[in-house]
């Protein structure tokens, strides 16, 4: 069955188009085509969906629960006793709940790291969504912990099988929460079966320089000497890496997911340097991190932030919209291998439609009007894989979504 998106009016191409979808691609693309399906775009931009690099989907649940504070306070007393209480039934509703942010607000794809997967993935299938999803390792050193967190990662991975619109992932939680030897059976694992690799890498000072005080080297060669600093690695913050640090990523196509709002709101000290990621050609993406650190899913909003936080010291030209424009729609599903991520031919049919509201008007510029001026809130429609996910911004299910994922982020907070 076909599906022709008529009358659109395509960010970045001049003119009206009608976009004809087979078998979850982009077939043709020109002034008439004809479908099985209709849906019609008249007053609206057509654009590839959005892609969430790195975030923690199930703490969607904690949204709100306990802001404004230290980040090792906020961790200690509140994040991580309500973590130990979780199960597989808050895992499902969290994601689901996430799951239909994303999508109200145009995002196809996301990339994350939490705890039963299996769950998460279930909800993931269920929502039509694609993802990159890979089960949290921590070890603190501890051989019998990491023999544990080992069996439960190859456990996952056999059952992301099941799943053609999930790729499985290896996800050490970071450089000083994974030991050595965990973080080389990931590097392993992730050559031989051509895995993707979720690590949280230099999010703050502390992370810094706790680990000069226990190692020789950047923290950049220490992954190299590993085996994991390669095209595989998607590193999430990237915030306080040193100058041989931007080399190594450079010259070593590691992927670099970017979360201002995260960074900003938990106080990590400083902005990404995005001008010597750049100068080393590393692809920079954009990611939201949890809901507990943002507080949404909004990757419009989050590329508006990621563009003037840039420029606030002074740079007004750094990351111009349409790089942020490429960050979550190009960069990501090249990063997270979606298929999509432009309107092509040929290309996975991971596309969102926008409204042109007052906010977009005169519409000089569509792509800037999109990163500064527009939201999450005006997109309509969203088709994933060639199918209608998202109607007139209707999502089949939402109420019973909200209502429970409500329910069981009371019951979740209760007890602490």
């Amino acid at each position: 069955m076909s599906l022709v998106i008529k009358n659109a009016d395509i960010i970045g191409k001049d003119g009206i188009w009608d976009v004809l979808i087979e078998g979850g691609k982009i077939s043709s693309i020109s002034e008439d085509e004809d479908g099985d399906e209709v849906l019609d775009a008249e007053g609206k931009y057509l654009s590839p969906g959005f892609v969430n690099t790195h975030t923690h989907a199930a703490m969607s649940l904690l949204r709100g629960y306990a802001d404004d504070m230290p980040l090792q306070r906020w961790l200690q007393e509140k994040i991580w006793p309500v973590e130990g209480r979780l199960n597989e039934d808050y895992v499902y509703w969290g994601t689901k709940l996430a799951c239909l942010e994303m999508i109200k607000t145009g995002t196809v794809a996301f990339s994350d790291m939490y705890f039963f997967m299996e769950s998460t993935a279930k909800a993931v299938n269920e929502m039509d969504m694609k993802a990159v999803l890979s089960y949290g390792m921590i070890d603190l050193g501890d051989e019998e912990k990491r023999i544990s967190e080992i069996e439960k990662t190859e456990e996952f991975l056999e059952d992301m099988e099941q799943y053609s619109s999930i790729q499985p992932a290896l996800g050490p939680h970071a450089i000083y929460t994974a030991s050595k030897e965990m973080l080389g059976w990931c590097a392993k694992i992730s050559a031989d079966d051509d895995l993707l690799v979720n690590l949280h890498v230099a999010e703050t000072e502390k992370e810094l320089n706790d680990f000069k005080q226990d190692h020789d080297v950047s923290i950049s060669e220490y992954l190299k000497e590993i085996g994991l600093l390669n095209e595989r690695l998607i590193a999430a913050h990237s915030v306080w890496l040193e100058d041989e640090d931007f080399v190594n990523i450079g010259q070593n196509k590691v992927i670099v997911s970017h979360n201002p709002t995260s960074n900003m709101k938990l106080g990590v000290g400083k902005p990404m340097d995005h001008s010597k990621l750049k100068e080393n050609d590393v692809k920079i993406t954009l990611g939201t991190d949890g809901c507990a650190s943002n507080n949404n899913l909004d990757m419009l909003e989050e590329a508006k932030i990621a563009a003037i936080q840039q420029k606030m010291p002074g740079y007004p030209t750094r990351l111009p919209a349409r790089e942020a424009y490429e960050m979550i729609t190009k960069n990501g599903a090249e990063a997270l291998k979606t298929g999509g991520g432009v309107v092509k031919e040929g290309k996975a049919a991971d596309l969102i439609l926008i409204e042109k509201n007052v906010s977009s008007v005169p519409g000089h510029n569509p792509i800037s009007d999109m990163i500064y001026s527009m939201s999450g809130s005006d997109v309509t429609d969203v088709i994933i894989d060639g199918k209608i996910v998202m109607h007139n911004r209707y999502v089949d299910g939402e109420e019973e979504i909200m209502k429970t994922a409500k329910s069981k982020a009371m019951e979740l907070v209760s007890e602490n």
